[in-house]
This record gives structure tokens, sequence and C-alpha cells, in this order.
């Protein structure tokens, strides 16, 4: 097959890179059966994006013998409008596409092939390109050029499934979330122009956490990474707490980190209230309870009694001269599996004066780890 590039289309008047593409056509003699490329270069994109797409219509519907030939385009970047430039140019009539990997090439580089294929394939558009490896793909290009893919480049760049902001990570996460509930069959989660994983990448690699992030991001890691689903109001109370402490130390933070932060803020707080013992018995649907504590490292010892464990304990501790509380909210949930599996209890609690604590409690027991939620939500008051 053969190839005409008028190399200046885009800075020649329609008529005479018509006249002149007719005459390679004639020496040519392209058929339907037998077509030849005539490639419509955009160099140094004189033209605006919508006046090249002119362009390409005004050849398609006034050049000789139209189905004999493939029209092809060949745009650049050199003002960052490569991209658009073609999908106009499709639009307006083209065939064909030609472009490079990442947008390699002269100057400010070629047309980004990856970035167009995906573009059509976001829309439904099969582009019968092979990015099932985009990453792959991107090691053997920086490989070969000993050039980098900019973290920000579509599809490809490092940070391109990522989130730092935290109105954007909480939209992800409920997005993800209802996917996977629902088993949609196109793509619509927010902020994601396409599943990650047709490309060769990780729902893992969405949410990261910075300063920017809310409590959104923060909630998903500790979630996907290590099953601690935070309560919606303890999101509220732990998320500005994360964020003073990624601030401080001005950088971002792994799921390991945020999940030291939460232990040392809820599970390993021990003053002045730590538990040394707890039993229960329940006797016509009355539940008593004897708490062994230390307060202040001095040993603190009561009963108390409820329709329930946490309800027990906390009549006892009206009994102690602590000023009075009551359960607000309660949840819990295994950490992992098996006999040797923890649960992890969430509990806030309310004051008489109106302030609210948030604490958390793990333990092999669910019972104890509640026991334990408690007091950490009265060391935090």
């Amino acid at each position: 097959m053969l190839q005409y590039s008028p190399e200046s289309f885009s800075g020649t008047e329609v008529e005479f890179a018509k006249e002149i593409s007719e005459a390679v056509m004639d020496v040519w003699q392209p058929t339907s059966q037998r077509k030849m490329i005539l490639n419509l270069p955009d160099t140094v994109e004189v033209a605006m994006p919508n006046l090249y797409a002119d362009q390409i219509e005004w050849i398609c519907r006034n050049i000789k013998n139209r189905g004999s030939l493939i029209i092809s385009l060949h745009t650049h970047n050199d003002r960052c409008t490569g991209v658009a430039a073609t999908e106009l140019g499709l639009l307006a009539g083209a065939d064909r596409v030609e472009g490079t990997l990442f947008g390699n090439g002269e100057r400010t580089g070629n047309l980004d092939i990856v970035t167009v294929a995906l573009n059509l394939y976001m829309h439904g558009i099969d582009p019968q390109l092979d990015f099932s490896d985009l990453n792959a793909i991107r090691e053997v290009y920086e490989r070969c050029t000993g050039m980098t893919v900019p973290a920000r480049q579509p599809y490809a760049g490092e940070l391109v499934f990522t989130a730092f902001s935290g109105s954007h990570q909480d939209a992800i996460r409920k997005g993800l979330a209802e996917w996977a509930k629902a088993r949609q069959p196109h793509w619509d989660v927010p902020y994601l122009t396409l599943d990650p994983t047709d490309i060769g990448r990780e729902y893992r690699e969405v949410i990261r956490v910075n300063s920017q992030s809310g409590k959104g991001g923060v909630a998903y890691l500790l979630e996907t990474e290590f099953g601690i689903e935070l309560p919606k109001e303890m999101q509220r109370e732990f998320g500005p707490i994360a964020n003073d402490e990624v601030d401080r130390l001005g950088r971002e933070v792994t799921g390991t980190e945020l999940k030291a932060m939460f232990w040392r803020e809820y599970i390993e707080r021990s003053a002045p209230w730590q538990l040394r013992g707890f039993e229960t018995e329940s006797h016509n649907g009355t539940v008593r309870c004897r708490a062994r504590l230390m307060r202040d490292g001095q040993p603190v010892e009561f009963g108390g009694e409820g329709n329930g464990p946490l309800a027990a304990l906390v009549h006892g501790f009206s009994t102690t001269g602590v000023p009075r509380f009551e359960i607000a909210h309660y949840s819990e949930h295994a950490l992992g599996a098996g006999e040797e599996a923890a649960a992890i209890a969430y509990i806030q609690i309310k004051h008489t004066d109106g302030r609210v604590r948030w604490g958390a409690g793990v333990d092999t027991n669910i019972e104890l780890a509640s026991v334990k939620a408690v007091l950490s939500a009265l060391n935090r008051s």
C-alpha cells in the first residue's frame, strides 16, 4: 500500500492541497479494492483543532474518488492539542490515525496513540489496540527510550488512578462499593474514566492519603488493608486527627501508618482507666457485672446491673463518682477469621453535658472488646 503525506497540509489552502493530492492519485491510480493512504499532517499545529477538522471534512467531501482513499491523520503536539485535533478529525470523516506510544517524537512530540485509543475505549469503541497490560508497555518504553512517562500522563501515569482530595476519595469509595454490589454492565464510578483492571492497574492504587485527604480516603485504606470498618460518625472524628498528623509529617502516608495512628488514638489509650478483669452473670433477663479496673494506677472494683453487659458496666460506673454518660452508638465486627480471630468494637459515649467521644477496643472476646472500647472513650474524654 502506498501513502502520500503533504507535509504542510494544515498551513496550505485546502484547494491547493486537494490539487496536489489528486495529482499523486493520477500517478498511483488507487481503486476501492487497492486503496492508497492520504495522510494529512497538522504540522506544528498551525491550525486550531476545529479548523484542522474543517480542513479534513472539506477534503473528505471534495476530493475525487474518495472511496479509493484511506484518509489518515498525523497530528503533533506543539500546542498540546494533538489529541483534540485527532478526535475532531475522526468526527470529520478520517479513517485512520498515526501516533506514537505516549506521544514520543520531535519537539513536543507526536500524537499519543495510547490516549486516543483509550479515549475511544472509554466511550465503548474498540480501538483494536491491546493495552490490557499498560504497565508493561510503559516499562518497555521507558527502558528503550530512556524517557519517563509523567506521573499524571492520561491512563498510563503513576497517579492516574489515585485520589488525594477528600471529596473525591469519598465518592470513589462509595462508587466502587456500589459497582461491586450492582454488577452493572457498564463502568460508572465517579472520577475513574475506566475500570483500572482493564489496563492492568489495581484498585489499591485508587486511594492514597496526604494532607489534602479527607475521612473517606482514611477509612478506605483502613478497611481495604486491615478490615477496620469505621462507623460513619467515627470517620468524621478520626479523619481530622489523621490529617493533623499527616500535616505534621508533610508527606503521603501508608495504610500501615494510618493503622498505627488509629491504634495510638483509640486502642492503646490506657490512662486513666485500665481493664484488669470483667465478669458477668445473667438471671431472669438481668445482667450483673463485676469490673476490676485501674484508675491512675489505683485499683477500682465495682458491680452494676442492666439489660446487657454494657448497660451493667455503665450502671457500675455511676456508683464510682464518674460523671454520668450513656452509650450513643455501638458496633463491632471480626478482624480476620478462625478461632484466634480478634473482634473490634466501636463505642460512642455521650456525657450529660452533651460531649461525645468515640472509643475502640480489640480482644478475642467480643464482650471484653466492648468493655475496652468504653474505657477507650472515657480515656479520651
